[in-house]
């Protein structure tokens, strides 16, 4: 498998085997994978879904409703991709929406093994979406001024200062601030801003309104594209994933220090 590394962006997937959205509301990712199961197929969904994980959402629904895989050859992947998800810290739920009547139903049914497998997405989602939701700070309706930046760094020092996570204050303030001032830059929308508890690190995520993706440039720019290489220094990871009403950007941070909750 090919690896795969930051920025971990999602959008312009046009012709792919698979759609990926986010519901900004509770972290839980959606794929639809379409098409036949094949070799190619599945190391551009194994890729999209280490993707995925690296945003360490709160669940990954996985849309099987237009995927043909006759002889069940993916399921495998599929006990992978939840073995690496249920390894995170905390922990990533999984599932997949998929007919009972399919092949590849029946071979997890008959494996037994832990990885929940629902009839629908519908389904799926109204199981999901009743999981505990990590611990977040959030703010809505931000206007697109750089007043904004000063009001999200503040919400970073309250969740450090809520988690005890001191040392992570300086580089999520920093983050913070390039994603919100990009967002009022370039978007001009309206945002929103989060920081989420991911064990002993923190997820900041920006959303607004304009669904095109940030892109990372390199210093030969000059003075341009500055805010996201603070992000991609700073941060262990980061990306952009699409919303209904335009797109998310996120950074993830970690620390060593042992999760206690």
């Amino acid at each position: 498998m090919a690896e795969v590394g930051p920025p971990y962006l999602f959008g312009g997937d046009a012709g792919r085997c698979y759609t990926v959205t986010c519901d900004v509301d509770t972290t839980v990712l959606e794929m639809a994978v379409r098409g036949r199961f094949s070799l190619r197929l599945s190391v551009d969904v194994y890729a999209a879904l280490r993707k995925c994980l690296a945003e360490h959402p709160a669940a990954i629904i996985v849309d099987l409703a237009r995927f043909d895989d006759p002889y069940a050859g993916s399921a495998a992947m599929w006990l992978a991709v939840n073995r690496a998800a249920t390894a995170m810290y905390p922990p990533v739920r999984m599932a997949l929406a998929v007919s009972p009547a399919t092949p590849l139903a029946g071979r997890l049914r008959r494996l037994g093994v832990r990885l929940p497998v629902f009839p629908t997405t519908a389904q799926a989602q109204e199981v999901m979406a009743g999981a505990p939701v990590k611990e977040r700070l959030r703010l809505g309706g931000l206007p697109p001024d750089p007043s904004s930046v000063c009001v999200a760094g503040d919400l970073v020092d309250a969740a450090c200062d809520t988690w005890h996570l001191p040392e992570l204050r300086e580089p999520s303030r920093a983050i913070m601030s390039a994603l919100v001032g990009n967002a009022v830059e370039h978007a001009g929308t309206e945002l929103g801003a989060a920081v989420w508890r991911r064990g002993t690190g923190l997820h900041l995520s920006v959303r607004d309104g304009d669904p095109r993706l940030p892109r990372l440039l390199d210093r030969q720019a000059g003075g341009r594209g500055r805010g996201l290489r603070i992000v991609d220094g700073k941060s262990t990871a980061w990306g952009a994933i699409p919303t209904a009403d335009g797109k998310m950007v996120w950074a993830t941070l970690r620390t060593r220090r042992q999760w206690i909750t």
